[in-house]
């Protein structure tokens, strides 16, 4: 009885000791503004860093001296980083045209992937980063910063509850009043206007939202047509790509309306969802004013954040790869939403350059 009490208890501890044990993480990538969150978590024991790939050496000393980082963590090569660091994830922060790069390399290792958003430069790409995905059974995640928005996960339970009725309008607003004009890195900013490394400006910067919500709220279904129109009102700043967009996406019933901007007065993030029954818009990330019925006035709720690990992406990325979480078909990380999330966008830039609505196939 001994014998089997204390075998008990020798697996209880290295099942509890598994269960807990940080999913090594290594980051792709420096250039991205949105990076410097996974140097800002040492609260956090989800994860650990094991590995940083950075070519431009400079840039890699300047992360190294600003947080104290071991010199042994980084890498000028990505391939050699994942053979010697040998990580279970990777989460990158390089330009968006990279991300296919990054997939190539670590998909036939099994290593998974977060990308931040979104997901792809080209639709192409979004598709072979799906089939290699699917090819070596990896996971591909994309982070959006609206997927931590309580609002808009209530919002979206009102729909699939039927309290607003069938969809009819979206309108999504996203931007700010410029990457130049509120500080970006230099590193940052010329990503954001390069229209080979960002795909696009403002469009792809900010369209990429709504694309990804409207898919999300429409459960994966695709828009008929995609009609957008672009404009630089800063060419001074921006002389290489648009800092004005508006996206129309057309569904047999619906329709979304997608601003994404660098021209706002600040930063905003936000969605208004309309039914056949009433509108619910998600001010901010805690913050829903709704109304269910012509007869009932507004109503303005305060939500609690959304739990771990639904609030910090890396503990996302942790929780899926670790199997703790299973993500559905239609999240807001994961492929099937922001492929199709990709495919708007490329049509979206298409209908600008060509002056006209375009039909998706």
């Amino acid at each position: 009885m001994k014998i089997y009490l204390i075998t008990l208890l020798c697996v209880l501890f290295l099942t509890q000791s598994f269960a807990q044990a940080p999913v090594r993480v290594a980051v792709a990538g420096l250039s991205h503004g949105h990076v410097d969150w996974i140097f800002n978590r040492a609260d956090k024991k989800d994860i650990v860093l094991v590995g940083i790939y950075e070519p431009n050496q400079e840039l890699a000393d300047k992360y190294a001296k600003r947080y104290k980082l071991n010199q042994g963590l980084f890498f000028s090569d990505l391939n050699r980083m994942l053979d010697q660091a040998k990580p279970e994830a990777v989460s990158t922060f390089g330009a968006t045209s990279e991300h296919i790069a990054v997939v190539r390399a670590c998909a036939p290792r099994k290593i998974h992937v977060m990308v931040e958003k979104p997901l792809a430069t080209t639709f192409a790409d979004a598709k072979e980063i799906q089939s290699l995905a699917s090819k070596y059974s990896i996971h591909v995640l994309t982070n959006f910063e609206t997927s931590w928005y309580a609002s808009n996960q209530y919002v979206n339970d009102l729909v699939e509850e039927g309290r607003l009725g069938e969809v009819r309008k979206v309108m999504v607003n996203d931007g700010h009043q410029g990457p130049k004009e509120i500080g970006v890195s230099k590193e940052f900013l010329d990503i954001l206007t390069d229209p080979q490394k960002n795909g696009a400006g403002a469009l792809m910067d900010f369209g990429c939202y709504g694309a990804n919500l409207m898919t999300w709220l429409m459960k994966g279904e695709r828009p008929v047509s995609v009609t957008a129109v672009v404009h630089q009102n800063k060419p001074g700043i921006y002389k290489e790509v648009d800092d004005e967009a508006s996206l129309i996406l057309q569904y047999p019933k619906a329709q979304c309306i997608i601003q994404g901007s660098w021209n706002w007065p600040f930063s905003r993030k936000d969605m208004e969802v309309y039914g056949e029954k009433g509108y619910a818009v998600a001010v901010d990330a805690t913050t829903v004013r709704q109304r269910l019925s012509e007869k009932s006035p507004e109503a303005v709720l305060k939500l609690e954040p959304r739990p771990e690990p639904y609030a910090d992406p890396f503990s996302l990325l942790a929780s899926v790869v670790s199997g703790r979480l299973t993500l559905g078909d239609n999240d807001l990380y994961g492929l099937p939403v922001n492929v199709t999330a990709v495919e708007i966008l490329e049509a979206a830039k298409e209908s600008a350059e060509l002056n006209k609505t375009v039909f998706l196939k």
